[in-house]
Parts: C-alpha cells; structure tokens; sequence
C-alpha cells in the first residue's frame, strides 16, 4: 500500500493584549454662594431698607421709560442709554435721594432689568413686571474691589453701610465676585458669590491593543 505524505501548515495564535489607562484632569472654575445672616445696628438696618427701595426704584422707573419708549415706535433703550438716565436721575432736582445710595447697586437693577428683557425676548420668561415693597427686597454689589471680608471678627464691609457683624457658620472659599443683601422674614441676609479653581477627574480613556505571537504548526495527512 502506498502512502503519501502531504504537509499542512495551521496556525495556533497567542495574543497578548497591552492595556493603557489615561488619566486626564481638567480645571474648572466653581461658582459657589454663602448666606449668612447680617446683625445690623439700627442705622445700618435703615440704610439697608432705603437702599433696597432706591434699586426698586430706579428698577420701576427704567421699566416705565422702556414701556412708553416702545408705545412712541422708538427702539429698545441699551444700558448705557439708561445708565446715562440714571445719572440725570441722581442730579436731577426730583430724586436728589437716589445720590444717598451706592452708585453700584443702581447700575445692578438696571442690568437685572435688561436680562429681564432678553430672557422676555427668548421666551424663557414673561414681560418684566414692576417690583412691589416689602416683595424681595434686595440690592447686589457687583464690584469686589469694594468688598471686604474678615472672616476672623464675623464682619464684612460693604459700600455706605461700612463693617457689619454677621452670624459665620463656616468659610468661604474662593475669590469673592459680588454680595447681594436681601431681607426675609425681618431679618437681613447676605449672600457672598465666590469662584475657584477645582480640579475634576475626567472618565479614563482606555486603549487596548492586540499583539498576536502565535507560531505554525504542521500536521501531516495520511491518505
């Protein structure tokens, strides 16, 4: 009987996989805000209220400006068109109070009624409405440079209100950006806005690659 010999070659793979983990960290900046009640003297207290009804003030009257200017067919007044309107304001002869005021804070309701308007614009809001007495009564310092803060004594500083104690529950951190004061059930409060730098772990990025190391193998086929 004859036999032939025939050589097969097939092939038996190993694979070695290698896997590489990235760790990538990204710096973000936090906004975070602090509420602490103030403890005001008498005087302080005083100032707080009328500085409150000013912003609501000059909030109402620049909302009663746009309204008739857009009755006349006129555009849209910009800030600085109001800015300018609240400078006549605190001069003129009728509100000659509004210059008892920080000037800042003023600016502040003017911005708060533009985005009132721009969020009305955007259907994310309805028609700025005007503001009532004694319904949120608040005002915002914007300006940081005007701000000081020691946490050491529990006191703060704020522009025409000088030092206030306030109840410190815990710290602040970051850098503060603004403060707005508002009042609640009779009593005051004050909210600090800071920013900072935190680092956020992003979700690790995985990379697999595949080595293949397998070697031939020969059979032989007997027929």
């Amino acid at each position: 009987m004859h036999v032939n010999h025939k050589n097969a070659v097939s092939s038996l793979s190993n694979v070695v996989v290698f896997v590489h983990r990235q760790n990538h960290n990204l710096n973000m900046q936090r906004l975070q805000a602090y509420k602490f009640e103030l403890m005001p003297d008498g005087e302080q207290a005083r100032d707080m209220r009328r500085f409150a009804g000013s912003c609501r003030f000059v909030f109402n009257k620049a909302l009663a400006m746009q309204k008739d200017n857009h009755t006349q067919g006129n555009k849209f007044i910009g800030f600085a068109g109001l800015c300018k309107a609240l400078t006549g304001w605190r001069n003129g002869a009728e509100t000659p109070w509004l210059k008892d005021a920080p000037c800042h804070p003023l600016q502040q309701a003017l911005k708060d009624l533009e985005k009132a308007y721009k969020n009305f614009f955007e259907k994310r809001a309805d028609f700025p409405s005007f503001r009532r007495k004694g319904r949120r009564d608040s005002f915002r310092y914007p300006d940081q440079k005007q701000i000081k803060l020691d946490e050491a004594n529990d006191r703060i500083f704020l522009p025409k209100l000088g030092w206030l104690r306030y109840r410190n529950s815990r710290d602040v951190q970051g850098d503060i950006r603004n403060v707005t004061v508002s009042q609640s059930g009779g009593k005051w409060f004050a909210s600090i806005q800071t920013q900072r730098e935190v680092e956020q772990q992003l979700p690790t990025a995985t990379t697999a690659i595949g080595i293949d190391v397998g070697r031939p193998v020969r059979h032989h086929e007997r027929r």
